[in-house]
């Protein structure tokens, strides 16, 4: 699907993404960064037609939000210093959530130390198909959030690559770390050297929240779809359930 550029302070949408010609409401924050010494170019968002985003969320500079994204009231995905970041399509990201990223471009070059590669390509912050970011959470760059992983409630990812079909549980810490595919961070815990990533239990069936990024999706997908319908949007496509 053909990707959708706007900007709110141009076209005056009242909702993002939806494909609307009439502003219902007040603009939501989807604008161009502003040039600075570590972002010597202005650069305007980029999403899809079916994506999200409230209007009291802001979405500034180098982002690029893939196909059915919702941004939550509240929510900020700042790429106006770490650039770019990138959101995968079906992900959520929910009510107070802040992504942005250490600057990577400083004194002409590019700061190596802050980016991180996926596909061979740079970003500040990578965040994977069909991820839930949930309320409060932070994921700061340079980051890796891989498919399929839920990252709970005022959780912090800094400086950090959490793998596919990952869990954090809420206000777990990631620092510094690389999380493998198919583990899970318990309530609370902070996670700072590789040794205690590497000791991270794995996912099993008996896990009690092996399954909760499906419902979260399935919410969140359907809460984006009323918003966007509520606004004349086009119907979406039915969501296809992720495989972990």
């Amino acid at each position: 699907m053909r990707s959708v550029v706007f900007l709110v302070a141009v076209v005056g949408l009242g909702a993002v993404g939806c494909g609307a010609t009439e502003a219902s409401g007040p603009p939501g924050h989807v604008e161009p960064n502003v040039r600075t010494s570590f972002s010597p170019e202005v650069k305007v968002p980029s999403l899809h037609e079916h994506d999200y985003v409230h209007p009291l969320a802001a979405v500034i500079g180098a982002v690029e939000i893939g196909d059915d994204v919702f941004v939550a009231p509240g929510a900020s995905i700042r790429g106006d210093e770490g650039q770019p970041i990138f959101i995968g399509s079906g992900s959520n990201v929910q009510d107070g959530v802040v992504i942005h990223a250490l600057e990577t471009y400083e004194n002409g070059h590019t700061v190596e130390a802050n980016i991180v590669r996926v596909g061979g390509r740079p970003y500040a912050v990578y965040v994977g198909r069909n991820v839930s970011i949930a309320h409060q959470a932070q994921i700061h760059g340079p980051a890796v959030v891989g498919d399929n992983t839920f990252v709970g409630m005022q959780s912090l990812v800094f400086r950090a690559e959490i793998g596919k079909n990952c869990v954090l549980e809420p206000r777990a810490l990631v620092m510094g770390v690389k999380i493998a595919p198919g583990r899970y961070v318990p309530a609370g815990a902070v996670v700072r050297t590789q040794e205690q990533a590497d000791a991270l239990p794995v996912i099993d069936e008996s896990y009690p929240f092996a399954h909760i990024n499906e419902g979260v999706l399935h919410v969140n997908h359907e809460l984006a779809e009323g918003y966007e319908h509520a606004r004349g949007g086009k119907k979406r496509a039915p969501q296809r359930k992720p495989s972990r």
